[in-house]
């Protein structure tokens, strides 16, 4: 079957993750966000990393608790990947606005590896993170954080998770017990939870394998026990930063070709920033085009920019111009574009980055927890 050719744009002004957090906090329209949050004394937003719509749609009988709860799906941002859609999700910006547009961000000439918070050559320090994501983290309200314990004191925590109570899980089960205490004994209005495993198996052993459904399995026995332990009062509510593409191995694209008019690349294997040498944008688009279009949406970096797919700018405010490769390839095919400076992802068995369906739209479900109200 060939692939589609026409991409899922970014739902920017309505079902999108960039607007979960301030529907939540009533400060724009929520009427798209399922029934059981809309009254509920108390939200649980708990974002599955690489969980995409489709999964739960492909195989509602490996995700039964998931497939029974209230609604749909909406769009991650562009582009597809965590770095830049969990930004979205906790600042309730676009990239546009939030400047994260990679999971490698070309940031004053040199290559952040987001994640890590690491700048590639040289020292490796990462910048200060308010120099870099400059927008606060749930409109400057102090959110609890439910994540890795592991991931306290990196930067990207700090560019994106603000300075809420901060309880870090070893394991799920550590989770889970904090999701219970922290709705039983306070009265905090929305709490952020983020779980990572779907999306690190998918990258491990792709989305054809065993593994990957048993880890399906095992999130949705997490969702079941979350449901199991919130009171009734509170909802929880289910999204995702990005789905996945499964890749095979030799569906890797080898970059090497464009050295003489490549100074550096940055962004996602299927997101992949080119940033031209001097005087050389012009050709190099010409180049990519020629090359790579009947695989890939091509775009400069104005084309990008005008056609709002990283949503709209403010004036003055949004530092993801400065950002963007001068060339963005956007694969619709099951390909990868690998950077000669990370040959490494060749290794990835799934990858997501581009505005295909499969990588845009996330799951938003919820349900009401089962266990009695406070006293």
């Amino acid at each position: 079957m060939p692939e589609s050719t026409t991409p899922t744009m970014a739902a920017y002004h309505g079902g999108c993750v960039s607007n979960l957090v301030p529907a939540l906090f009533g400060l724009m329209p929520g009427d798209w966000l399922p029934e059981p949050v809309r009254d509920a004394r108390a939200v649980v937003l708990f974002v599955i990393d690489g969980l995409g719509a489709n999964a739960i749609d492909a195989m509602p009988d490996v995700v039964p608790t998931l497939a029974s709860m209230t609604g749909s799906s909406i769009t991650t941002v562009v582009p597809a990947t965590t770095s830049a859609a969990l930004t979205s999700i906790t600042t309730g910006t676009t990239p546009s606005r939030h400047g994260i547009v990679g999971y490698r961000t070309m940031v004053e000439r040199q290559v952040l590896n987001v994640l890590r918070w690491q700048v590639e050559g040289g020292s490796g320090r990462g910048p200060v993170p308010s120099e870099v994501q400059r927008q606060s983290a749930f409109r400057g309200r102090l959110v609890p954080v439910l994540t890795k314990s592991e991931f306290k004191r990196s930067g990207f925590t700090a560019a994106h998770l603000g300075n809420g109570p901060f309880h870090g899980w070893k394991t799920p089960s550590v989770m889970i017990e904090h999701c219970r205490r922290l709705t039983h004994e306070t009265r905090e209005p929305l709490i952020y939870a983020y779980y990572p495993g779907v999306d690190e198996v998918a990258h491990e052993y792709g989305l054809r394998d065993g593994y990957y459904e048993a880890e399906l399995r095992y999130v949705d026995s997490i969702v079941a026990q979350l449901l199991d332990v919130l009171p009734s009062d509170v909802a929880l509510l289910v999204t995702a930063d990005h789905g996945q593409v499964h890749i095979e191995p030799d569906a890797w694209i080898d970059t090497l070709e464009l050295a003489s008019l490549v100074q550096q690349q940055s962004g996602d294997a299927r997101f992949r920033h080119l940033h031209a040498r001097d005087g050389s944008a012009k050709e190099l688009l010409a180049e990519c085009v020629s090359r790579y279009s009947s695989v890939a949406w091509v775009k400069s970096r104005k084309q990008l920019l005008d056609e709002l797919w990283l949503g709209q700018a403010v004036a003055g405010v949004s530092p993801a111009g400065a950002r963007v490769g001068d060339v963005v390839l956007m694969p619709f095919a099951p390909v990868g574009f690998i950077d000669p400076a990370l040959p490494k992802e060749r290794g990835l068995r799934s990858a997501h980055g581009a505005p295909t369906a499969a990588e845009m739209m996330v799951p938003l479900r919820a349900s009401r927890g089962q266990a009695p109200n406070r006293g």
